[in-house]
């Protein structure tokens, strides 16, 4: 004789429906964007590429392993940007950098120039203005 007790349906049927849940919320989880991974980043620019944005070909003057350095003259005035190797270097170079003059700062790049010039170059190439501290103050966007 089979005993039924009340809901012992109700459970057999909620079984499979909450094995259901987990499964879908793993296959939600796996098919949401994500970010692509740090190696997919483009690499750091050259110093032609950031003078091509400003619309001139680089006289360069340093062309080392672990940095180089070219300058432009265009319409907004002369500039010096100089690309990095690695970030210690950059930073190594930036700890040096003279204080009273301001920098454009980017990834793994810096342009020095007065600041007129800097403010109307970085329309073109981007970064961030930095007046005193190079390495740890930059001036707010704005």
């Amino acid at each position: 004789m089979r005993i039924s007790r009340p809901g012992a349906r109700a459970g057999r049927l909620a079984t499979p429906a909450l094995l259901l849940v987990p499964a879908l919320l793993f296959a939600v989880a796996c098919t949401a964007e994500q970010a692509p991974p740090p190696a997919a980043q483009a690499p750091p620019p050259t110093v032609e590429l950031l003078a091509a944005r400003a619309g001139c070909t680089p006289k360069i003057q340093i062309d080392a392993k672990e940095l180089r350095q070219g300058y432009c003259t265009t319409s907004i005035g002369t500039f010096f940007i100089t690309t990095f190797a690695t970030q210690k270097g950059k930073d190594d170079w930036m700890d040096q950098a003279p204080e009273y003059s301001p920098h454009l700062v980017g990834n793994l790049w810096t342009a020095l120039a007065p600041r007129p010039v800097l403010d109307k170059l970085r329309q073109e190439i981007g970064g961030d203005l930095h007046l005193m501290d190079h390495r740890k103050s930059p001036t707010p966007a704005g």
